[in-house]
């Protein structure tokens, strides 16, 4: 391959340009004079080229102003800022806009419920209505009578079926409301609300669980349709008011329009509609088709809330606890389509279910015999009803009305009053606390705590309302008195708590309030517990999320890790995690550990090395690309880059041998270990003392370690980084192979995986010129041939598929730089270790190395030109002709060749580029002066 590089096609006549860089970088270098200010700072007054029309805010002169720090800003914009915003006019949500608010909020509620509760896919029934069963409107007809008996058969039909047939109704309704048939619209809807009737009464008859979640879903499709009616319904009626008989506009009614406005015709047709309604004999379709009518009450009356209480009423009148709490439900959203602040009957139903359960509760027998066994159940299904309706009543509530609902649903602050007796259910309690405003926590702590207490009941965990209670508390600030006594109460609640996951719980509510008020006591306590619990059997998965939280919290407060670990048992409590909470534990220490600078600690490096073997072993290196794997394994990398062991040089190389053992899977890690050994080798060399012998111990670590580095572009930079300090250190031999080894990376590149893109392969080429740069340094060896390694390279650029033709120009012009470089006199730099001798040194005068260096050129001028002719892009071939054109100049002395090929080049480029083109009428006058004889060739114009 030598010989046949020199075989060139055309034997240029070549002699390289003597160079003084001393010289050459004395007269290019900047002149440098001392500023006055800095220039950061803000400029004087008179020196401010701003209008004076412009704020500018002015600084001491010795002040210094950084505005990538903040400081201060101007205080009059800041001003004029805030004025503008405080005379904006005041901006406020429309009455429209105001009702998105509730519908959207709805809207998302009805789909928690059906994602909470999911039914099976056959739903098996006793006796159903034929409006389910069968299809058609013919059907329908079939419902007047709302007493006739079922078909003592049992009967089955899918979920879609039964969600299909309501949609059909719905269409139905909404059909023979747009044929003007007003009589069959409400036939239909009374009919709906029937079917609501039939699958609550037929849902408690049987014991299966999933009949009963389909329950909320039919909630959700029978309102869909009784919210259909309601809307058909009010835009009649206003349009009534608003229309006359033959059509023609009357006046458009306001948002807040009263009876008074409302036409006798209008109010004629409303009220026949509550009549209708009115006449329904059975009690659950009655509230429902009123509640969906509850808007058009403002039609004839002023204060038409009078009619929720009087609804309250009624519902009472509904004994099954499911059905009543979810007809509360539905009042509660019609409600809010009413323009008003009254939630007195939002109490009076959340009272009454309250009631309800404690019947419920307390009763020797179920109230029915579906609900045999299955409390629970019932407790969760009618559970989101309370969480709504508290929602709506505590919104934006005041203190008096916070005071006014407690003292209503009889959770009276007068601990004496309430004797030890069950005050409030635990479910109702939960959802109260979850709304309550935080002020309201903060200063009814003690009391919320009694009640917890005296509502020890199965509809909830009573440690789930302790935990919730911690949470809330942490939310805003409570006087010290207030939390000390509520500390002393729950250490007292929480040592009763036998059980790890209660405790657990517990612990994790009220750990962010001890640790923000420095509560050491209470800590202790809190882990001397914990640690009793955690030693005495194996953790369950849904304790070790609990303990993970807490170990988090912990985590978090500390700064440093050393008041973590000294810790009352909180290592002990740490050894008894696994799986993921472990490593997530783990992966938050290495976070903390790392962001503090250089770890130098021996016993420290020891911890934190066994915490990275555990996290080691809790990657999925199949599935490396995940998140948290390639986070966990950047962490170790940073952890093991971050180890110094100061002047104990030997100990951290022996770190770095055992980490590479330990986590050789980690492509990042083993990068981070080659580092770390060439950062030793350095250190080593620039102490006194130079150690040789520990510098090649760093120089074979690295030689072993790169090779099992999958990636050949990283690989590559990292032999080209470990060529360079075995050269630091004078180790010729090693340096040689590892520069051997780096081209052998390049001849493998077309093997790699992935595709090529352009960043990569200029990433080759800025590698491929790191390696010229480190070949001026190398020794050449007359018996291989003083240009071995420059001829290897170009021996890779024409057998590449990934080298095209610009790269392949670029790289040409390295080596010809390269090649200028080595035929000097004086190198422009050397290898540190004095011992080393350069070329310069080593072959001064020698004609045949000169003629060697010659030689090669002359092939590398010779395919440099042909790169260029092959570039297919016309403004990158004009570039990369210019670049070679410059290469040349200053490279070469000048002669007829020389001045042959950059004429060349240089038509090129003037047919590539613009005669504009800054880059081509700079390159002419850099030619016209390196070579004076090239004056004659034509400017670019």
């Amino acid at each position: 391959m030598v010989n046949e590089l020199i075989d060139t096609s055309i034997e240029y006549r070549m002699e390289f340009r003597p160079r003084n860089y001393s010289s050459e970088q004395e007269a290019r270098a900047i002149p440098r004079s001392r500023a006055d200010h800095h220039p950061l700072s803000s400029p004087s007054p008179s020196q401010s080229p701003l209008n004076q029309d412009v704020v500018v805010v002015h600084h001491q002169d010795n002040d210094f102003f950084d505005p990538l720090r903040g400081g201060d800003y101007n205080a009059s914009v800041l001003n004029e800022d805030a004025l503008e915003v405080e005379n904006a006019p005041n901006v406020s949500l429309s009455s429209e806009a105001t009702t998105q608010i509730p519908s959207k909020e709805w809207t998302s509620f009805k789909r928690f419920l059906m994602q909470k509760f999911p039914v099976s896919k056959m739903i098996s029934l006793s006796s159903m209505p034929d409006v389910i069963i069968k299809r058609g409107k013919e059907h329908i007809e079939e419902l007047n009578d709302l007493q006739k008996d079922f078909d003592d058969g049992g009967k089955v039909i899918t979920q879609q079926e039964y969600v299909s047939r309501l949609h059909e109704l719905k269409d139905e309704i909404m059909c023979a409301w747009n044929a003007e048939d007003r009589g069959t619209a409400l036939k239909l809807s009374i009919k709906v609300a029937a079917i609501l009737f039939v699958c609550c009464q037929v849902a408690k008859l049987l014991m299966d669980t999933s009949v009963l979640q389909f329950y909320p879903t039919l909630f959700v499709l029978v309102t869909d349709i009784m919210d259909m009616l309601g809307d058909m319904v009010w835009k009649r009626i206003r349009q009534k008011a608003e229309f006359a008989e033959d059509g023609a506009f009357l006046s458009t009614l306001p948002d807040n329009f009263r009876a008074s406005d409302i036409c006798s015709d209008a109010k004629e047709v409303c009220y026949n509609w509550f009549c209708k309604v009115g006449s329904i004999r059975e009690l659950l379709p009655r509230i429902y088709l009123e509640l969906a009518l509850l808007p058009c009450w403002r039609f004839l009356l002023d204060s038409p809330v009078d009619n929720l209480h009087r609804l309250v009423m009624m519902i009472r009148g509904l004994a099954d606890p499911l059905a009543s709490a979810y007809c509360r439900l539905y009042m509660a959203h019609c409600a809010r389509k009413f323009p008003t602040s009254d939630k007195g009957y939002l109490v009076r139903c959340v009272g009454d279910i309250k009631f309800q359960l404690i019947h419920l509760f307390s009763a020797k027998e179920a109230p029915n015999r579906h609900f045999a066994g299955k409390p629970r159940l019932l407790v969760n299904l009618i559970e989101p009803t309370i969480e709504h309706m508290m929602k709506c009543m505590l919104e934006d509530a005041s203190q008096s009305e916070v005071d006014s609902v407690l003292l209503e649903l009889g959770l009276r602050t007068n601990r004496a009053a309430l004797s030890g007796s069950s005050a409030c259910v635990s479910i109702v309690l939960h959802n109260l606390l979850k709304e309550l405003p935080t002020e309201a926590v903060s200063s009814k702590a003690l009391d919320i705590m009694h009640l917890i207490k005296c509502s020890n009941d199965y509809s909830f965990d009573q440690c789930l309302n302790y935990r919730l209670l911690g949470f809330r508390l942490g939310e805003g600030k409570s006087q010290m008195d207030i939390i000390n006594s509520v500390m002393d109460e729950v250490i007292q609640v929480i040592t009763g708590y036998d059980k790890l996951d209660e405790y657990l719980k517990i612990a994790e509510g009220y750990m962010d309030i001890i640790l923000q008020n420095q509560m050491e006591k209470y800590l202790n306590t809190l882990l001397e517990g914990l640690y009793t619990r955690v030693c005495s059997k194996e953790i369950i998965e849904d304790e070790q999320g609990s303990l993970q939280s807490i170990l988090l919290k912990l985590l978090s407060h500390f700064k440093d890790l050393d008041n973590v670990f000294a810790l009352k048992h909180f290592l002990d409590i740490l050894d008894v995690l696994y799986g993921s909470p472990r490593n997530v534990i783990d992966l938050h220490i290495l976070k903390m550990a790392t962001r503090n600078g250089h770890i130098c600690d021996t016993s420290a490096i020891q911890f934190l090395f066994e915490i990275s073997q555990s996290l080691h072993n809790g990657i999925d290196f199949a599935n490396i690309k995940d998140d948290f794997n390639q986070h966990a394994a950047h962490m170790i990398s940073r952890f093991v880059e971050l180890v110094d062991y100061g002047a104990e040089m030997d100990q951290h190389l022996t770190f770095l041998v055992e980490c590479r053992g330990a986590f050789g899977s980690i492509n990042e890690l083993k990068e981070s270990l080659v580092h770390s050994s060439n950062y030793l080798a350095t250190k080593a060399l620039k102490d006194g003392n130079k150690r040789l012998t520990f510098v090649k111990s760093c120089v074979a670590f690295s030689e072993v370690t790169v090779p099992s580095i999958s990636a050949q572009i990283r690989k590559l930079n990292l032999y080209l980084e470990t060529a360079e300090v075995a050269l630091l250190g004078g180790l010729i031999s090693h340096a040689d192979g590892l520069i051997v080894s780096a081209i052998s990376c390049l001849e493998k590149l077309d093997y790699a995986d992935g595709p090529w893109t352009p960043t990569n392969v200029d990433g080759i080429l800025s590698s491929i010129r790191k390696l010229c740069s480190l070949l001026v340094m190398v020794p050449g060896i007359s018996d291989e041939g003083i240009t071995k390694f420059p001829r290897s390279i170009v021996s890779l650029l024409n057998s590449r598929s990934w080298m095209t033709p610009r790269i392949n120009a670029k790289i040409f012009c390295a080596i010809i730089i390269l090649l200028a470089t080595l035929s000097q006199n004086k190198l422009p730099y050397h290898a540190y270790y004095s011992e080393i001798l350069g070329n310069d040194m080593l072959f001064y005068g020698d004609s045949s190395y000169l003629q060697e260096l010659i030689s090669l050129s002359n092939y590398v001028l010779e395919n440099l030109v042909n790169s260029v002719e092959q570039e297919p892009s016309k403004a990158a071939r004009g570039s990369i002709a210019l670049e070679a054109c410059n290469c040349i100049a200053l490279s070469f002395k000048e002669n007829n060749d020389v001045l042959q090929v950059c004429a060349k080049l240089i038509e090129t480029a003037k047919f590539c580029l613009s005669a504009n083109d800054k880059y081509l009428q700079s390159t002419i006058r850099y030619l016209n002066e390196q070579l004076p004889n090239s004056k004659a060739m034509p400017s670019a114009a």
